[in-house]
């Protein structure tokens, strides 16, 4: 496997690759871009094409290879991103374990045969009033062969006996969600009596479905649509219904339509508007909108027309206002759904997504209506409620710039002071708690505690051999100063002017960070303040490795006082003064 992983990284150049996703630009011998991974103005992701790794230098301080960046930029696991970049680089991975291939990829192979299957259902005289039910809805054969359509029978387990002529185990058909074990030990196919619809990872891959009921099934007790359990290919909190094929639409329009099903998505896709994705039968969850903010902070939800619509783009606007998305609402009271608009009035639904409301729009409208209005005289406590719902959706958005635009317009509106609204905003929670939007994923946040453990010597040593790449006669000012430098960065500084190997793959990446970080420091700084820069830091380094001997000595006495030995603590204590000697009066007693 690993030698699969080297050949790999050998195939595809970092910067091409990465550069298939944001725009690299020039810096000295590496590449910057802005982040995709934090919000930022200025460039601080950087790329280096001869290391092939890449780092950000902001706030969010992730850094890796070509895989790391794959999995973080489409939340796959290793096993996921390496297969998607053996097929990119033509790596035949020879030695993937058979538990490997068990525990993934046959759940792909299995999703693809049920797909097949399912289409040629759906082609066959059985299926007929299906394709029927389909067309009457508003689509076109060619996009329901486009998106691969199909249908299961409504026999118990036609799907699961006719994969398993192909030769797949019982257990990884239930495995993949395909069907489901009876209390009597047989099985039914999870998706009887239903249309299909594919779903797709973010590069294609089929990784479950999504069933429509026949209308000729339908009952009040049974849902319409019934979707795949998680599976370890499958997670629907992550996964935008049509995401694989409108994200090069979301990317040019800069922003995206997001409806809540998959006949709303391909209605809307059919008729031209392809930047469009659907939740797919869940809420919108923040891996949703990580995912599209690497494309867009534009969103524009167009949810069904109902109570239950209007409570689902709540949850989202909350959601999204919170990670300081620009959101806009798209309602048209004349049909049910998103579907339905565009099959009756495609140029309504271009009309209104053209002139589609700010997000606080819609709660003004929905709490703050004309005839709510009116109710204040007659119901002061139900006016009191609709403007604190309102409040506490102001107070949890992310921009302090839109707070106080939405403060004032709904002083304007309701004729109530902006000192009062401010104090009653003061005294709410926010809409929605942004502390459970964390983006960060577990491991992340044990990487930031691996890093609260640098010291500041080693900082500051990283930042003055980064600063020393950029300009040769700095060589010879640090090589002065080489015993301050801590153990690690003291190996690198002679693996630099005196090319002595670095065996140790942690030192190999501090090098790699180093360099990237170089061309990130003449990116934001000139030559003079450069010159300024490492200046301070060689004053710094000196401080701070005092600071810490004197640190040292401290204990080393402490020692010798408790052991009474006088001979130790005198000599510790002879050190101690020559340490303060060497320190600026305005550090002695830090």
């Amino acid at each position: 496997m690993n030698s699969s992983v080297q050949q790999i990284k050998e195939r595809l150049d970092i910067v091409d690759f990465i550069g298939s996703y944001i725009t690299l630009l020039p810096a000295g011998k590496n590449f910057k871009a802005i982040c995709p991974f934090h919000k930022e103005k200025t460039p601080s992701f950087m790329v280096s094409p001869e290391r092939q790794t890449w780092h950000c230098f902001g706030s969010c301080g992730e850094g890796g290879d070509i895989f790391k960046f794959l999995m973080k930029y489409e939340n796959l696991e290793f096993y996921e991103a390496l297969k998607i970049l053996a097929e990119k680089a033509g790596v035949e991975l020879k030695k993937i374990s058979p538990a490997e291939h068990k525990q993934f990829e046959i759940l792909y192979e299995i999703n693809q045969s049920a797909k097949d299957f399912f289409v040629s259902q759906l082609k066959e005289n059985n299926g007929k009033e299906a394709l029927k039910y389909l067309i009457d809805r508003g689509l076109k054969k060619e996009t329901i062969e486009e998106f691969e359509l199909g249908l299961c029978s409504q026999d118990f387990d036609k799907l699961t006996r006719y994969l398993i002529k192909l030769g797949y185990d019982i257990r990884d058909i239930e495995r993949a969600g395909l069907n489901y074990k009876k209390e009597n030990g047989g099985y039914v196919d999870r998706f009887r009596g239903r249309i299909t619809f594919p779903i797709h990872n973010h590069f294609g891959k089929i990784v479950g479905f999504s069933g429509r009921i026949l209308p000729q099934f339908e009952k009040p007790e049974i849902g319409k649509y019934v979707n795949s359990p998680e599976t370890p290919i499958f997670n629907k909190s992550r996964l935008l219904y049509g995401f694989y094929k409108a994200k090069d639409s979301v990317r040019n329009e800069k922003s995206v339509v997001i409806v809540e099903g998959q006949m709303d998505f391909l209605m809307l896709y059919q008729s031209g508007i392809n930047n469009t994705v659907a939740s797919s039968g869940t809420a919108l969850t923040s891996d949703h909108l990580k995912t599209l903010s690497r494309l867009t902070d534009k969103l524009i939800l167009y949810f069904d027309n109902d109570e239950a619509g209007f409570n689902a783009i709540e949850r989202a606007i909350d959601l999204a206002g919170a990670l300081d998305f620009s959101v806009k609402i798209l309602t048209l009271k004349d049909f049910k759904d998103p579907a339905e608009a565009v099959q009756k009035s495609l140029k309504k639904v271009l009309d209104f997504i053209k002139k589609a409301k700010p997000a606080m729009e819609f709660y003004f409208d929905r709490y703050l209506s004309i005839e709510n209005q009116k109710k204040k005289e007659v119901d002061l406590s139900e006016f009191k409620k609709n403007i604190r719902t309102v409040l506490g959706k102001i107070k949890n958005l992310a921009s302090a710039v839109e707070r106080n635009y939405w403060i004032k317009e709904l002083s304007l509106r309701t004729k109530v002071e902006e000192k009062s609204l401010m104090e009653e905003t003061e005294s709410l929670k926010p809409a929605f708690l942004k502390k459970t939007l964390n983006f960060k994923s577990v491991n992340q946040n044990n990487d930031s505690e691996k890093k609260k453990t640098i010291t500041r010597r080693d900082l500051i040593a990283q930042r003055l051999i980064s600063l020393m790449n950029i300009k040769d006669d700095f060589r010879e000012q640090v090589n002065k100063y080489i015993d301050f430098l801590p153990v690690d960065y003291f190996a690198i500084f002679k693996n630099i002017t005196e090319k002595e190997e670095l065996k140790d793959e942690r030192l190999v990446s501090l090098l790699n960070l180093i360099n990237l970080r170089s061309s990130f420091e003449i990116s934001v700084l000139g030559e003079e303040k450069i010159e300024e820069e490492f200046k301070e830091l060689i004053f710094q380094l000196r401080i701070e490795s005092l600071k810490e001997k004197k640190e040292e000595l401290c204990i080393l006495l402490r020692e010798a006082e408790k052991n009474n030995d006088d001979k130790k603590a005198e000599f510790v204590l002879r050190e101690f003064n020559e340490i303060l000697a060497q320190m600026p009066s305005s550090l002695d007693n830090k």
